[in-house]
């Protein structure tokens, strides 16, 4: 079941999806890093244009500066001029101040003009460096995701490798304890042990029965079907070694006959 739910888990589809969301999030980080990269190589040339605007602001600064000056020190002069009477000297230098004043407001909109150059410079750059941050941002974002997936994809990977290890040790361990049980079960085949007679025993002989001589007449005749009964039942009994005692009867039985045979001639001559 273990490996089942592994196997799964881990299908080449679900591997597959792994791959292709691990390939669009690696192609949106590289987008973005691209971006970031290509964004960032343009932040030394916005720093320079506010250096330059920088500058410039504060060279119409020092323009007002120096024309404010220059009218305080006409304003005194005036003042003298005034002090002495010289009404047409006073008149020059009423124009050259109001000159001066025409001056200040014309430098001090200059220096506006360049606060404004200087500031959106500014604004520029700064926009530039969060767009710059923003790309960097989304590039490690993806990275976090293309590193999360990888991960799931190589954690169900690996679980499906052990529980494959654990199956196949299964299976190995359950061949090896059936071999053992069948061993343990299996009767051992034994070859069966030579019989050796004890010493000394007597094997049982055959015994020779008497032949009886061919007699004329028709005793002979009796004689010969009683042998051959007895033969008969000796057959019937389907041995085929008889034993001494049996083979002694037999013998026995023909000599009675026998003799009863002779005696019968003797008394009918």
């Amino acid at each position: 079941k273990n490996l089942e739910a592994a196997k799964d888990a881990a299908s080449l589809e679900k591997i597959a999806r792994f791959n292709d969301d691990i390939a669009r999030f690696q192609e949106l980080r590289d987008k973005m890093a691209a971006q970031a990269a290509e964004l960032r190589e343009s932040l030394p040339t916005m720093q320079a244009d506010i250096d330059a605007a920088q500058a410039k602001n504060d060279e119409a600064i020092n323009r007002v500066s120096k024309l404010q000056e220059k009218l305080d020190n006409k304003l005194e002069e005036l003042k003298a001029v005034e002090a002495l009477g010289d009404e047409e000297l006073a008149e020059t230098i009423k124009q050259q101040i109001k000159s001066l004043h025409q001056e200040i407001v014309t430098a001090k909109a200059r220096v506006d003009f360049c606060e404004m150059e200087l500031r959106e410079a500014q604004d520029r750059l700064k926009r530039q460096e969060r767009q710059v941050n923003d790309r960097e941002r989304d590039a490690e974002k993806y990275k976090a995701h293309i590193d999360q997936f990888t991960a799931w994809r190589d954690a169900l990977l690996d679980n499906l490798e052990k529980a494959q290890t654990a199956y196949d040790d299964a299976c190995k361990a359950y061949e090896e304890a059936k071999a053992a049980a069948d061993k343990a079960t299996s009767p051992e085949i034994t070859q069966p042990a030579e019989t050796t007679p004890p010493a000394g025993s007597a094997q049982p002989s055959g015994t020779t029965l008497p032949t009886n001589s061919p007699t004329s007449g028709k005793d002979a005749r009796p004689s010969s079907t009683k042998q051959a009964n007895a033969g008969g039942k000796l057959a019937n009994t389907g041995d085929t070694a008889p034993s001494a005692i049996a083979l002694a009867g037999i013998a026995v039985t023909g000599l009675g006959i026998a003799t009863a045979g002779v005696r019968r001639i003797k008394n009918s001559r």
